[in-house]
């Protein structure tokens, strides 16, 4: 498969969960990735390992999305690697679920910092970067946009957040040929949500409950998507938000 070939894609927070898969299947169809990671490096040379093994190519980069220095030091290193950049997946985030009167004036910024803050500086720095055919821009959100849950007010926050970054950068950006587009994925098993004991809890039953196709879902579900958004085949799909949840809502 080749749908991606010759296109160089940096997919950040990739060395786990959602942002492996994407990473991965990205790898398979022919890009050169490049699996940026915070602070689980043995993580992300995994992710790499695996996408070189079965044929890729693949680097990983240390660098903290709400940093600007970081920020620039990983696109430079993405230049100095493979020359060009087509393709950006903004990924990476944090979440906590606490009810209101627990939020702090830290846990605020650090969930804006990394999920809002830290799209904005990798999509500054990917419009330089992008050639004269553009390119792809994908921000991950959520289903919680729509339809927060309660005690989820910070983190519902930052994803209603980036789907209004992408709607208004597809129109700011649509003349440079760069499409942006949001994923918003439902309840997905990763290693976050089982470090969060959400796997195996009352509160993962609930969210199969409400899923008509009856099933958590799983980081390659998501990738499937992330793939038709980076390639040629949605050359006419800017300022979208396609929702992947088996249907919950």
């Amino acid at each position: 498969m080749s749908k991606l070939k010759n296109k160089v894609a940096i997919v950040t927070g990739a060395s786990k969960g959602i942002g492996a898969g994407i990473a991965k299947a990205y790898g398979t169809e022919g890009a050169s990735v490049v699996v940026n990671y915070s602070s689980d490096k043995e993580g992300a040379d995994r992710t790499v390992n695996e996408i070189v093994t079965n044929g890729g190519k693949a680097i990983a980069v240390q660098a903290s999305v709400a940093i600007a220095a970081d920020v620039k030091r990983l696109f430079k290193e993405t230049k100095d690697a493979y020359g060009q950049l087509d393709i950006l997946v903004n990924n990476a985030g944090v979440f906590k679920f606490e009810p209101l009167e627990t939020v702090t004036e830290e846990e605020f910024h650090r969930q804006f910092n990394i999920n809002v803050l830290g799209t904005l500086l990798t999509t500054q720095q990917a419009v330089l970067d992008f050639g004269a055919n553009g390119g792809s821009i994908i921000n991950l959100g959520s289903v919680v946009s729509d339809n927060p849950l309660a005690n989820s007010v910070v983190y519902s926050a930052t994803k209603g957040a980036v789907d209004t970054i992408a709607i208004a950068l597809s129109k700011e950006l649509g003349s440079k040929k760069i499409r942006v587009n949001t994923i918003a994925p439902g309840g997905v098993e990763t290693e976050g949500t089982h470090t969060e004991g959400i796997i195996g809890s009352d509160f993962e039953k609930m969210m199969v409950a409400a899923t008509p196709l009856g099933r958590i879902g799983q980081p390659n579900d998501i990738a499937k998507v992330a793939v038709f958004l980076a390639s040629d085949d949605a050359e006419w799909v800017n300022g979208e938000k396609i929702t992947v949840s088996g249907g919950a809502r």
